[in-house]
C-alpha cells in the first residue's frame, strides 16, 4: 500500500517586489501551517520521506511541517519537479517515487494539488486551500500504477478554526 500526503503552501505575501519562487509566507500562512501540522500529527502514519518544491512558501511550510512532526532531515529533499502548477510535473514525480518509500508527503501549489487530489481521490474536493493537506492511500505497491485511491483525510485550516 502506497500513501501521499498533498500538502499546499501557506497563505503567501504579495507585498514584496520578488519573483513568484521568492514570495515568502504571510503571518496568517505560517499560523495556518502550524496550526494543520499539528493536527496531523494526532492522526500521522509514519512518514517515510518528504519532498517540497523550491519555492521559499512551500520550503517555509515544510520546514514548520518537519519540525512539528520531529521528523528526521535525512529524509527530506527539495524537488524542482514540485515547482509546478499544472499536475502533469508532480504526478510524474509521484509516479517516479522509489518503491522502498511507502508514505511520501510533498508539499507545492495548485492548481497541481487540487487536480491530483482529485484526481487520485474518492472525494472531490472544489479547491485545497493554502496549508490544506489531503491523505490518500492507495491499494498498490507500485509508485508508477497509481491510479483511484481513497482520501483518507483532509485537514484545511478553516475547519480547524473557530
Amino acid at each position: 500500500m502506497k500513501q501521499l500526503i498533498l500538502m499546499r503552501h501557506g497563505k503567501s505575501s504579495w507585498d514584496y517586489n520578488v519573483s513568484d519562487k521568492d514570495r515568502p509566507l504571510k503571518q496568517r500562512g505560517i499560523n495556518d501551517a502550524h496550526l494543520v501540522s499539528k493536527t496531523f500529527k494526532l492522526h500521522i502514519p509514519k512518514i517515510d520521506y518528504i519532498f517540497s518544491s523550491p519555492a521559499n512558501r512551500a520550503l517555509h511550510t515544510s520546514m514548520i511541517f518537519v519540525r512539528n512532526m520531529e521528523f528526521d532531515l535525512l529524509r527530506y529533499s527539495v524537488d524542482n519537479s514540485l515547482y509546478d502548477f499544472s499536475g502533469a510535473s508532480v504526478e510524474q514525480f509521484v509516479r517516479a517515487i522509489d518503491n522502498k518509500l511507502n508514505t511520501v508527503a510533498i508539499f507545492g501549489h495548485n492548481y497541481a494539488f487540487t487536480s491530483l487530489a482529485n484526481t487520485w481521490g474518492d472525494q472531490y474536493i472544489e479547491n485545497v486551500p493554502t496549508a490544506g493537506l489531503v491523505h490518500i492511500t492507495f491499494g498498490v505497491d507500485d509508485w508508477s500504477e497509481i491510479k483511484a485511491g481513497t482520501t483518507t483525510q483532509m485537514i484545511f485550516p478553516k475547519h480547524l478554526k473557530k
